[in-house]
């Protein structure tokens, strides 16, 4: 491959191939960057969070009871709903949690660490892709970084969540990058690498799987839709199926296909159709004589991926983290486009050439010139200009970080704080271990975890019991952790006959489904005049009744 370096922009002979190794020394200081960035964000993150934001206690519970039973795959996982969550997840990052438990690893320290570390190296893809898909390391560099300093995206992977959501973003990610070697430069070398991280991707989250399939269908119809191609592919997608089968069918022997169906369902995240790309026409050859596009100019365009990606899913990090290297190639190619055309026109004009108003010369003269001023795009573009830009693109998007993380309604709210872990030790403690609950609030999801007790209202896990319970035990929960008063609260309870020995109150400031709210005291207080109930637990933040009978 023949290459040209302007301050490190790869600038890539669109007529060559990439090589095989994705990354070389002349990359260290594009991809060093949006990594230190990357770092200076998760300082922000554990500098403004005591507790991990959001939560993954069903998450943790799932990964002891795979320790409970041996690491066999569990049937149920207890303590989330009456009748707990059937286990029908892929099972990979619950088993690496399951090990770092039996390791020591605490629940509120693991879901508070691991995220941002996967997060950070979610950066290497995308820069990659960012670089390769516009044949530049700065673009590379500019696509990471406007991942990284992108809250929304963040919110889903850095928080506690991102336990099994940022693993799966990264293999999502290299599978894309190792879909784009494949489909657009025919690297047949890369098949294996894009069947390992499909596979992985496909043991972690099911909607980052239906991402990254749909990545390899949008890919193979916008590059290659060949035969060759379309084999390759197939290795890739029914070779990683053929390596989950054994989970598939252990979960299918406990509970059944409408288990997967009914989470579909419930959660209905993934739209309907997807749209099939159209296709210029090509333009280049490949070097095996295969029809191919020049980096930066890619069938189904990074734009037309990101707007399949809008359409599919519900969650729109997946757009902004495509969209990322979709604005970055645009602004080069409008760049590029804006730079070349206005110095042929200065050479038509210069040389008494028919302007692009006028026909062009039979000899083709106006492509060639374009062809030359092309390279010179990047002379006219100072590179100190380029690293200014990023500079900004940094410091701003830094700042913008930290206002999001330490806001009053900021994306990263924790569930819990010091009174809800008091709670929680004094519900282990000091309660029978049947006993039931009724949590409301964003501690709910922690509870079982550190309690030990079952929630008797719990939408979390409960998306693989069908959209009828999911939507039930959603409904109750958000009701209930809204409502000012006991009758409001049992009658919200009453929905899915929960009838717990114990009833838990936040107090003062807390969170719905990440929201804040804040207790006004009349609930407790309600709760507190009704014969039925006692105090049996209180500190600032939480107050508990014992339920007396009926």
């Amino acid at each position: 491959m023949t290459s040209s370096h302007v301050d490190g922009g790869v600038r890539a002979d669109v007529r060559g191939r990439l090589p095989a190794s994705p990354l070389s020394g002349d990359d260290a200081r594009w991809l060093g960057w949006p990594l230190l960035v990357g770092l200076a964000v998760v300082a922000i993150y554990l500098g403004t969070n005591d507790y991990p934001a959001y939560g993954a206690g069903l998450y943790v519970e799932t990964a002891d009871a795979i320790r409970a039973n041996g690491y066999a795959l569990p049937a149920t996982v207890p303590h989330y709903g009456p009748e707990g969550v059937p286990f029908a997840y892929p099972p990979l990052m619950f088993y690496v949690l399951a090990v770092l438990r039996d390791a020591g690893a605490g629940a509120f320290g693991t879901s508070l660490y691991l995220p941002p570390l996967f997060t950070v190296a979610a950066l290497v893809p995308t820069y990659l892709l960012g670089r390769d898909v516009v044949g530049d390391r700065r673009a590379g560099t500019a696509a990471a970084l406007l991942l990284v300093l992108n809250p929304q995206v963040l919110e889903w992977h850095i928080s506690a969540g991102g336990l099994v959501r940022a693993p799966a973003f990264v293999f999502a990610l290299w599978g894309s990058y190792a879909a784009l070697r494949i489909f657009r430069d025919g690297a047949r070398e890369w098949v294996l690498p894009g069947l390992a991280a499909v596979t992985l991707v496909a043991h972690t989250h099911p909607t980052y799987t239906i991402f990254t399939v749909a990545t390899y269908l949008l890919f193979w119809v916008g590059y290659d839709r060949s035969p060759t191609g379309f084999v390759r592919g197939a290795v890739v997608g029914f070779g990683a199926l053929a390596l989950a089968l054994p989970w598939l069918a252990t979960v299918v022997s406990h509970h059944g296909v409408a288990v997967f169906s009914g989470a579909g369902h419930a959660r209905r995240s993934v739209r309907r159709r997807l749209p099939a790309p159209r296709v210029g026409a090509d333009r280049r050859r490949r070097a095996d004589g295969r029809r191919r596009r020049p980096a930066g100019d890619a069938p189904p365009g990074a734009w037309r991926w990101t707007a399949a990606v809008w359409l599919l899913f519900a969650q729109p990090r997946f757009a902004y983290a495509v969209g990322a290297i979709a604005m970055v190639a645009a602004v080069v190619e409008l760049g590029e486009r804006g730079v070349t055309d206005r110095v042929v026109a200065l050479v038509d004009r210069a040389r008494g050439r028919p302007t692009p108003e006028t026909p062009d010369r039979p000899d083709g003269g106006r492509e060639a010139d374009r062809e030359t001023a092309l390279g010179h795009v990047s002379e006219v573009v100072r590179p100190e200009t380029v690293v200014a830009a990023l500079v900004v693109l940094s410091l701003v998007g830094l700042g913008g970080v930290g206002y999001e993380f330490a806001g009053a309604d900021g994306t990263t709210p924790e569930f819990v704080d010091d009174d809800d872990t008091a709670a929680m030790a004094w519900a282990a403690d000091e309660t029978e271990p049947d006993a039931t609950f009724v949590v409301f609030g964003d501690a709910a999801e922690w509870f079982p975890v550190y309690a030990d007790r079952t929630i008797l209202v719990s939408p979390w896990g409960a998306e693989w019991r069908g959209p009828d319970t999911y939507g039930a035990h959603l409904d109750a929960f958000v009701n209930g952790s809204e409502c000012a008063n006991r009758s409001c609260a049992e009658a919200a309870m009453a929905t899915v006959d929960a009838d717990p020995d114990y009833v838990y109150l936040p107090q003062g400031a807390y969170t719905v489904r990440g929201d804040y709210e804040r207790a006004n005291g009349t609930l407790a207080a309600s709760f507190g005049e009704h014969p039925r109930y006692e105090r049996a637990f209180e500190n600032d933040g939480v107050v508990v009744f014992r339920r007396l009978g009926a």
